[in-house]
């Protein structure tokens, strides 16, 4: 049963991905506020497909800890599921990816129309310095920024290094961290066709003010704070 609804939500996802991209292509003359709140509408219409086809929930703890000023979340990444649900969890938000993702056909055409800040990875210092530019960017246009710090999806009950880059832009921006664990790689496995059934997790932490501390204890913090918060909600 697991495998059928498993089947029959890829289908549905991609059935409803194709047209989709096509019409969000087409929000290009309009703001980039605009342009996203309307492309979010695939995330959450996936979110609800998800629920149907598959049977997976999720309950967020810390819905209070969200600031009403644009701000940095630093998150745990071990599922696609939360680069889905975050769009209906935090306020406008663009995500520091990889640029090759954006190379995706369909998936990666609709995701460069809400203006991620995509990065040559192998750039080295440069990839920082096009981070900082684009991140103040998207700030003005009143947009969160999301950074996994381990840099690449992490399987439950393990830990990536936290690397430093997303509490540095942090710093330099003059944003606040909020950190942010959940456990979706139980239900939705890094790289895995199956999804079971069952509610997911999300843990969102109180502000970590970077403005009297080194990038260094902001990125140590909320590493502490995100691992400590996983031990209490792995299943």
């Amino acid at each position: 049963m697991i495998l059928l609804r498993s089947i029959v939500f890829q289908i549905g996802m991609w059935a409803f991905t194709i047209p989709f991209t096509i019409i969000s292509i087409m929000t290009f003359p309009f703001s980039p506020i605009t342009r996203y709140k309307f492309i979010s509408l695939w995330a959450k219409a996936i979110l609800f497909w998800l629920r149907i086809s598959c049977n997976i929930k999720f309950k967020v703890n810390g819905l209070k800890n969200i600031p009403k000023e644009p701000f940095m979340i630093l998150s745990k990444h071990q599922s696609a599921w939360e680069t889905l649900a975050f769009q209906k969890i935090f306020p406008p938000q663009v995500w520091v990816l990889k640029r090759e993702l954006l190379w995706i056909p369909f998936f990666g055409w609709g995701l460069a129309m809400t203006s991620p800040i995509a990065i040559n990875r192998k750039a080295g210092k440069r990839a920082l310095e096009q981070m900082l530019k684009k991140g103040l960017d998207r700030i003005k246009k009143g947009f969160c920024i999301v950074i996994f710090p381990e840099g690449t999806r992490i399987k439950p009950n393990e830990i990536g290094k936290y690397h430093i880059g997303g509490a540095w832009l942090a710093k330099q921006a003059k944003l606040n961290i909020i950190p942010v664990a959940h456990n979706a790689g139980y239900l939705w496995p890094k790289n895995s066709f199956i999804k079971k059934p069952g509610t997911i997790i999300v843990s969102i932490g109180s502000v970590i003010n970077t403005s009297a501390i080194s990038s260094e204890e902001a990125n140590k913090i909320t590493k502490n704070w995100i691992e400590s918060e996983m031990l209490k909600i792995n299943v």
